[in-house]
């Protein structure tokens, strides 16, 4: 699940809509566990100023960023798939950073780390212009009812914001299995000039992505998953 919240225009004296509902679930032992003494270890605190990736994974590699990763499934099965790649996790649910921690010390990724913080806040002020070269957005709140539309995390502001920290050639990754917010998602990166899809329509689920337990229980119910991707151009 996706969480972030979306800026409302320059100078506009309205607060920001967010995209995710705050709601600090219980965390098991285990997830307890794990936040507090992983945290520190692979948590990256939330600071105004570019971050050096070589320092902070101790080496020069390809740097992809997660926007929601979660329970951190998805994140930790293709961080331990790509081990030549980084990983940043972006994050606000505690249970969340506390899964995905406990699959990193277990798993033993050394190339994942997570930001608890708002992912356009962490863009815009953690992450330099072309610094990425990827982004992935898994299943994001659909927020179906119409009234809530406003409340969906692709839209044109934040594909903006994305696409200016993608470096030319890297990808934007997107899925959901809710087919009305599948096309809102391609019409808005269509309409990002620097962005190119990379098929006609809709991309077949690249190998790289794993069936999530969440996407497994769409097609269950008979929602059609659908990949969007883009690349700079």
């Amino acid at each position: 699940m996706t969480h972030t919240v979306l800026q409302p225009p320059e100078n506009s004296a309205h607060r920001p809509v967010r995209s995710y509902v705050l709601r600090q679930g219980r965390m098991s032992p285990a997830q307890q566990r794990a936040y507090a003494t992983l945290l520190p270890r692979y948590g990256v605190p939330y600071t105004p100023g570019p971050l050096d990736f070589n320092a902070l994974f101790g080496r020069d590699a390809p740097m992809i960023a997660e926007i929601g990763s979660g329970m951190g499934d998805t994140t930790a099965a293709i961080a331990a798939a790509q081990p030549q790649n980084n990983f940043l996790a972006i994050e606000v649910h505690s249970p969340g950073v506390g899964s995905l921690l406990k699959q990193i010390e277990e798993q033993g990724l050394l190339n994942v780390r997570i930001v608890q913080h708002d992912a356009v806040e962490v863009m815009q002020n953690m992450l330099a212009p072309a610094c990425l070269d990827g982004i992935h957005i898994f299943f994001p709140d659909p927020w179906p009812k119409k009234r809530h539309h406003k409340r969906r995390l692709v839209q044109t502001p934040f594909v903006a914001l994305l696409a200016s920290r993608l470096k030319p050639g890297a990808y934007l990754h997107c899925a959901t299995d809710w087919q009305e917010y599948a096309e809102q998602m391609l019409a808005v990166l269509e309409r990002e000039t620097s962005l190119g899809n990379t098929v006609q329509e809709f991309a077949p689920r690249p190998e790289y992505r794993p069936l999530t337990k969440f996407e497994k229980r769409g097609l269950k119910l008979g929602h059609e998953v659908c990949d969007v991707i883009f690349r700079k151009t």
